[in-house]
């Protein structure tokens, strides 16, 4: 999860690092942020300029990745998941490689050359004043989302664009079947399911929380956290909680990669590894608001009000791969069409 600040391209350097130093792209989605100092230690240390190019959500900077693949506009990968490894290894745009271990143990690997980094879980989230003000119950399973009560008070992300929207899908897939899921989807369309381009456009502008008209939104579940840690004032609780109903729960694993055809390999090696680091590994966790991959990293302590989910309906790595864009495009036809 993170409080993800939108902007389309930033150059990050410490200082003139002089005309011998190394140029490197790194493409991630929008939601990409790492504490400055860090950032600036690494070039310093390296001698590597990096150039961060910011391509939306995650669904969008893998179809920008395949679009430009004769012609690659960045070095490395940062953003894409165990949701869209798949479609990235079949398009052949990443450039598989063994990082060097330096001791310690990743939790979960990707396929297709990305080397995990983080790890989160998309999730139903909802504002408790909201439901407090309106005297309403909360949902009790994925299916009470179809009820009258629950009408145009949901907004999610596209699968196409998103891949917390994609995560969401194929979750609700793996606990129902195809079959049931899909008329599940239609049956919140009928309710009037609010459909968004990405995660931005759904936590910032529509959710309740922050001034939109949808008391819940397809989100993270380290988002009590990030609330408690961005409050103007301190605040003993969260505002916002999870819903994290059987079918509304996605692991999320995100990872780095090599781009196939890109320049300064070398220098690109040691920004995944960067990447990696303790350092790193602790600072995610309360910009990104994600969980560190690397075993043995401790979580801040704001991470208390955050609960990681007891159980997850994520599909198989192959299974996405072999199905995934068949479900994306039965999902438009179902909900969007």
């Amino acid at each position: 999860m993170k409080f993800r600040h939108l902007c389309l391209a930033v150059s990050l350097a410490a200082a003139a690092l002089g005309a011998q130093a190394e140029g490197l792209r790194v493409m991630t989605h929008n939601a990409f942020e790492l504490s400055k100092p860090l950032l600036a230690d690494f070039e310093k240390q390296t001698g590597v300029k990096v150039e961060l190019i910011k391509a939306g959500d995650a669904g969008e900077m893998l179809n920008k990745l395949i679009l430009t693949r004769a012609n690659p506009i960045a070095d490395v990968v940062f953003g894409l998941d165990n949701s869209l490894a798949g479609k990235a290894e079949a398009a052949g745009i990443l450039e598989p490689f063994a990082p060097k271990s330096d001791g310690r143990k990743a939790r979960y690997a990707l396929p297709g050359g990305l080397i995990s980094i983080d790890y989160g879980y998309v999730t139903l989230v909802y504002d408790k004043a909201w439901f407090a003000q309106h005297k309403l119950a909360l949902p009790k399973s994925l299916n009470d989302l179809t009820l009258p009560a629950y009408r145009d008070l949901l907004v999610v992300e596209n699968p196409a664009t998103s891949s917390p929207g994609q995560g969401f899908l194929f979750a609700t897939i793996r606990a129902m079947g195809e079959e049931r899921a899909f008329s599940f989807w239609g049956k919140l369309r009928g309710n009037g399911v609010k459909v968004v381009k990405d995660w931005g456009i759904a936590y910032n502008t529509d959710f309740s929380h922050n001034g939109g008209s949808r008391p819940i939104v397809l989100s993270y579940a380290t988002d009590p956290a990030a609330e408690v840690a961005y409050s103007k004032v301190k605040v003993n609780e969260s505002p916002v909680a999870t819903l994290p109903l059987s079918g509304a729960v996605y692991q999320q694993v995100e990872g780095a990669a090599l781009i196939k055809g890109g320049h300064e390999r070398a220098a690109a090696e040691k920004f995944i590894a960067f990447l990696r680091s303790e350092p790193v590994q602790k600072d995610l966790q309360t910009t990104m608001w994600m969980y560190p991959v690397m075993q043995g990293t401790p979580l801040a302590p704001v991470f208390a009000y955050a609960k990681e989910p007891a159980a997850h309906q994520t599909p198989g790595a192959a299974e996405i791969r072999a199905k995934g864009q068949g479900w994306i495009k039965r999902w438009t036809q179902v909900v969007l069409k």
